[in-house]
């Protein structure tokens, strides 16, 4: 059974952060993502806020410096199954290392499976927007930039074995289920968005021109599926363009009632960047309450309201298609008198909220119960003065995993995860030699 100081599960911006923290103190660190890659949601955006810094300048660094810093061991393709706790400061942990039918020492990323392989599905990294194959590299800069075949959808022509050069892939790999032991754990599940779908007035998924905040992110980045930002439904420039916020937040019906706390500001962004790519369009923004909290948030807001966004106060009842893809929008106009209007656009965005992704983590504590809070987010023992102890001493937790949060925000608390989980084993260290010097 192999022996880490560190367990990290999620390979995303706080997750990297809390581990390359961690790894730098001294501590050997175990990482665990369940994606082919690490990077997480933020090696997916465009830009971030209110700086409009290159998300992936920020991100791809990270990623580098965690796989090749020595104190961290990183396994994708992983989900950790179990975990017990045999006392203080430590755990015995089960992981599930999913086979990527590609032997991992000897594919170089060449990406030739890729061109091979004839089959051909959505890519989730993507939102659908575009297809990749059943044989495939997550993207350019994934790390570790290994391939990965889909068995569900691999239709066994064998055409990706031929072709591959170092002879690495292998149809007969299996599920490894590893076991490591760790004195401390660190949880960065992040976050879900918000299945569109549910809100059933807006229709996404029935009509092509309604997309969410997601899918125009990547319109908007620098490896976009279409190299310029098209409506999906006729492949058009949209030139009158809506942003629906809230959607999925502050929602009681949907069983959401918090603030995303992001998609006021992310809508901000991305009507910026679309004002820069498509200088002729009409942005609106349909929104409840603008709230730009954070340090120069305010001044961002002012800034697009300069560049001749228009923000409307108003709830969007209900969306209608019309027969060229237009749509309809059917709102409440707060500021003239709460009376129902009309108003057509090309593309309707849907700002779409953040969702907790702790169901499966709650389940692999088997000794010890993580207490979740009434929105399912992880209860932080104290919001203010201890924000990343959980209920199970020795875990913490870091980032979306406790709340909707932006970027700096989860590498603040990814770093103050990881400075107190190193002060615990540091105590518990403390105690075991005392205890040994007495005996």
């Amino acid at each position: 059974m192999k022996e880490f100081d560190v367990l990290v599960i999620g390979g995303g911006i706080a997750g990297m952060e809390a581990s390359l923290n961690l790894a730098d103190m001294g501590f050997k660190v175990c990482l665990v993502e369940k994606e082919p890659s690490i990077g997480g949601k933020m090696f997916l955006l465009s830009k971030t806020f209110p700086t409009l810094d290159c998300a992936s300048c920020i991100c791809t660094p990270k990623m580098a410096a965690t796989a090749h810093h020595p104190n961290i061991t990183l396994l994708t393709y992983s989900e950790v199954r179990e975990i017990v706790k045999k006392g203080e400061g430590e755990f015995e942990v089960k992981i599930l290392k999913k086979p990527r039918y590609v032997d991992e020492s000897a594919c170089t990323g060449c990406g030739l499976c890729e061109k091979a392989c004839p089959v051909i599905v959505p890519h989730a990294y993507d939102f659908g927007l575009r297809g990749r194959k059943a044989a495939y590299i997550p993207f350019d800069t994934a790390v570790p930039k290994i391939a990965v075949i889909e068995l569900e959808n691999c239709i066994f022509c064998g055409a990706c074995e031929r072709i591959c050069p170092p002879k690495a892939v292998n149809f007969l790999q299996e599920p490894e289920v590893m076991e490591v032991k760790v004195g401390a754990i660190i949880l960065a599940t992040g976050f879900k968005l918000f299945p569109a779908e549910l809100k059933k007035d807006y229709h996404f998924g029935e009509y092509k021109n309604v997309i969410t905040s997601m899918q125009m992110e990547r319109l908007l980045a620098p490896t976009r599926p279409y190299n310029a930002v098209l409506r999906p439904s006729d492949g058009k420039v949209p030139y009158n363009i809506a942003y629906v916020l809230c959607t999925g937040s502050r929602d009681r019906t949907v069983g959401n009632p918090l603030c995303s706390q992001i998609c006021c500001m992310y809508s901000i962004k991305q009507a910026q960047l679309i004002m820069g790519a498509v200088p002729l369009a009409d942005i609106t923004i349909y929104y409840m309450d603008i709230r730009a909290f954070g340090k120069g948030f305010e001044e961002f807001y002012k800034q697009a309201v300069d560049m001749g966004v228009r923000f409307v106060k108003g709830r969007v009842a209900k969306i209608e298609e019309k027969e060229d893809g237009n749509l309809i929008l059917k709102y409440e106009d707060i500021d003239n008198g709460g009376r129902l209007v009309e108003a057509e656009h090309d593309l309707v965005v849907l700002a779409v909220g953040l969702l907790p992704n702790n169901e499966e983590v709650v389940k692999i504590f088997k000794n010890e119960k993580l207490e979740l809070d009434e929105y399912g987010w992880i209860k932080q023992v104290n919001e203010n003065t201890n924000p990343t102890m959980t209920s199970i001493r020795g875990v913490f937790a870091a980032g979306c995993a406790t709340g909707p949060k932006d970027i700096p925000d989860s590498i603040a608390e990814a770093a103050a995860a990881a400075t107190q989980c190193a002060s615990y084993l540091s105590e518990v260290r403390g105690k075991l030699i005392k205890a040994e010097v007495k005996a």
